[in-house]
C-alpha cells in the first residue's frame, strides 16, 4: 500500500523497499531553526528569575530596616574604596526636636500628610518643566538607601514606587530616623550625630534652633555650605527657615 506515515517533523512515504528503510521526505524544518527561540526563552527566564530575586531582596531588606538602620549607597561606595566614613547611629529621640522640625520644614513640609510622594507638588513640577523639587523625605531616603546619587529620570521614576512602599512598611518616625542617620552633611560625614559633632562639637540632642536651621539648610548642598562658618547667603536661608518653621503649625506632629 502507498501512503504517508507522519513521524513528527518528517513524513515517511511507502512502500518501503524490501529489507530497507522507508523513504523520508524532508518537510523543510531543521533542528537548528529552534535554537534561537530556545535561547530567547532561556534568556527571558533568567531575567525574570533575577527580577523576582531583586524584588524579594528589596522587600526583605525593607522589613529588616524596620529594626536595623541601613547604610546609604554613598557610604557603601566609600567603604568599598577605602575612604573614611563618619557616622554614629542614634535613635530619633536622641536628635533635637529643633533639627527634626527644621529638616521637615526645609525638605518636605507635607511629610506627615503624604504617603511617600507629594503628588500635587510632583504634578506642579512636571507641568512647569522644573528640574528640581517635589522630592519628599521618603523619596530621598529611597534614593539614599537603594539607588544612586546622580540625577536622572530613570532614578526619579524608581524613587516613586520605592518611596510609596517604604512609607507603607515604615512608620513616619522610623522614616525620619533613617533619613537623619544617613543624610550626608559633608565629605564622608553622615547622619545628624556625626554632623553635630563635626560642626558644633556637641551631640545632635543638644543642637539649638539656630544650629538646627544651619544644618537643615546645608542639606541641599552639603559640600559647599558650612554650618559652622556659614556664608551670608547661607545664614539668611537659616534665619528665614527658622522664622517659617516655628510658624508652620504642627508639620512635625507625626514625629514628636
Amino acid at each position: 500500500m502507498f501512503g504517508r506515515i507522519w513521524t513528527g517533523r518528517s513524513a515517511v512515504e511507502g512502500p518501503a523497499p524490501a529489507g530497507g528503510k522507508p523513504k523520508v521526505r524532508n518537510t523543510g524544518k531543521r533542528k537548528g531553526q529552534s535554537k534561537p527561540r530556545g535561547l530567547l526563552r532561556r534568556a527571558f527566564g533568567t531575567v525574570m528569575r533575577m527580577l523576582v530575586l531583586l524584588v524579594v531582596l528589596f522587600a526583605g531588606s525593607s522589613l529588616l530596616y524596620i529594626l536595623v538602620t541601613p547604610p546609604s549607597t554613598i557610604m557603601l561606595a566609600r567603604w568599598l574604596t577605602l575612604q573614611p566614613v563618619a557616622r554614629e547611629t542614634v535613635p530619633l529621640e536622641a536628635i533635637s526636636p529643633e533639627l527634626r522640625l527644621m529638616v521637615i520644614a526645609s525638605e518636605d513640609g507635607q511629610f506627615c500628610r503624604h504617603a511617600g510622594v507629594d503628588w500635587r507638588e510632583l504634578r506642579h513640577v512636571v507641568e512647569s518643566g522644573g528640574a528640581r523639587g517635589a522630592s519628599t523625605i521618603s523619596m530621598q531616603t529611597a534614593k539614599n538607601v537603594y539607588l544612586w546619587p546622580q540625577r536622572s529620570y530613570i532614578r526619579k521614576a524608581m524613587e516613586i514606587p520605592i518611596a510609596v512602599w517604604l512609607d507603607f512598611v515604615w512608620s513616619k518616625p522610623r522614616m525620619l530616623e533613617i533619613y537623619l542617620n544617613i543624610a550626608e552633611w559633608d565629605e564622608g560625614v553622615f547622619g545628624a550625630e556625626a554632623a553635630a559633632r563635626h560642626y558644633f562639637n556637641r551631640s545632635a540632642a543638644d543642637l539649638t534652633r539656630h544650629q538646627a536651621a544651619l544644618l537643615a539648610t546645608a542639606l541641599p548642598a552639603p559640600k559647599s555650605r558650612n554650618p559652622a562658618a556659614p556664608s551670608a547667603g547661607h545664614a539668611r536661608l537659616a534665619e528665614r527657615l527658622a522664622y517659617r518653621a516655628v510658624r508652620s503649625g504642627p508639620i512635625a506632629a507625626c514625629v514628636d
